[in-house]
């Protein structure tokens, strides 16, 4: 396996993180940089380096992982203004930490 992330350290509690969910499966906290008011990252605990390297059976946790954005959404009270949910890949996409995270930004209104 690669060398261990950022998030690595986060899962396993050895970097401190404004935890707003966290499950057997995946793991949901603030940003550190936020560039919106609701700005969380939801990362699955297993390592998937980029989108291009899920596999068919990485399926429902990618499922997972929007379905709890869209809850996150509800429970912050930004679901009804809306939100977005992205997802870098690689370099080129903007990835700058290689285990796969969803950004979920909202509370005011983003720029296209």
């Amino acid at each position: 396996m690669s060398e261990e992330t950022i998030f690595d350290k986060i899962i396993a509690k050895q970097i401190p993180a404004d935890i707003v969910y966290e499950d057997e499966q995946i793991l949901a906290f603030k940003d550190i940089a936020p560039k919106a008011p609701v700005h969380y990252l939801i990362i699955p605990k297993k390592r998937i380096a980029t989108l291009n390297d899920a596999n068919p059976e990485d399926q429902a946790l990618l499922g997972h992982m929007m379905l709890t954005a869209s809850k996150l959404a509800t429970e912050a009270g930004i679901a009804e203004d809306g939100y977005r949910v992205q997802m870098n890949v690689n370099k080129g996409g903007g990835q700058v930490v290689f285990h796969i995270h969803l950004h979920m930004f909202g509370g005011r209104q983003l720029a296209e």
